[in-house]
């Protein structure tokens, strides 16, 4: 069972709000006063309405958005260092990206931040993912106004990118972008263990690619580990990324 609820001494918005995402999810809300610990622990996950984000609170896991990867990717950038989905995306600042693995969104909000026109569509299949990722876009406040500025050129939808992409016309995106969950995960990323439980893990097939460069203008982007076999099973037309880490970005042209 999944419930609704807030944060402790909520105020009449996050009432509300929590009432209204639980009306959105077809799911309780339970009004804080009435749980205790141990109920908590009956819930297969349950959402939190807290002042100014919601959260997902799973064990003893808190899935919230923060664009934290954003940032420190940026930061290298600006300090002199390749950054390898900026490379293998060559952006001349006007493109129409589909992301078709949203996450928690950070490197679709640094993919934005090289739009000066341009725009991200994302798709995230988990609903909890989207939920958070959604309110997040809307209500996240960052320090750096470039953060802040990406985030208002995303839009995403709770979809399965199969069925997203089977209902669009050929050619209306410029590049399609994949980044599947990693077939040997890389746990201690810190910032990719609270999604872990909510994520969805399908692997990849040459018709998905197909279909991937059917909607697409110019290329395919995808991401994978050098562990994987995503590359063994689709040989893409240029291979870039760093041996220290281990990630990998492959790059399928249209023809």
């Amino acid at each position: 069972m999944v419930i609704v609820t807030t944060s402790h001494n909520p105020s009449k918005y996050q009432v509300d709000r929590a009432s209204a995402l639980a009306k959105d999810l077809k799911i309780p809300y339970v009004n804080r006063k009435e749980l205790k610990s141990a109920d908590l622990e009956q819930f297969e996950y349950y959402y939190v309405v807290e002042k100014g984000r919601i959260t997902v609170k799973f064990k003893n896991t808190t899935l919230f958005f923060h664009p934290s990867t954003a940032k420190v990717r940026m930061r290298n950038i600006k300090n002199g260092f390749k950054d390898y989905l900026i490379e293998a995306l060559k952006l001349n600042g006007k493109e129409l990206i589909l992301d078709t693995t949203f996450g928690l969104g950070s490197e679709a909000i640094l993919m934005a931040a090289f739009l000066s026109e341009g725009k991200v569509i994302g798709i995230e299949a988990s609903t909890p993912i989207y939920v958070v990722v959604s309110h997040g876009l809307k209500e996240y406040r960052a320090k750096e106004e470039w953060v802040n500025n990406a985030m208002r050129k995303i839009e995403v939808y709770n979809d399965n990118f199969r069925s997203f992409i089977f209902r669009q016309e050929s050619e209306s995106f410029d590049i399609v972008y994949c980044d599947p969950m990693f077939e040997n995960p890389v746990y201690k990323s810190s910032s990719m263990n609270p999604l872990r439980p909510f994520a969805l893990y399908e692997t990849l097939n040459e018709e998905d690619i197909d279909q991937m460069l059917r909607v697409a203008r110019k290329k395919v982007v995808l991401k994978a580990h050098g562990k994987d076999t995503l590359f063994d099973r689709i040989k893409p037309d240029i291979v870039m990324g760093s041996r220290k880490s281990g990630v990998l970005y492959g790059v399928i042209f249209k023809r």
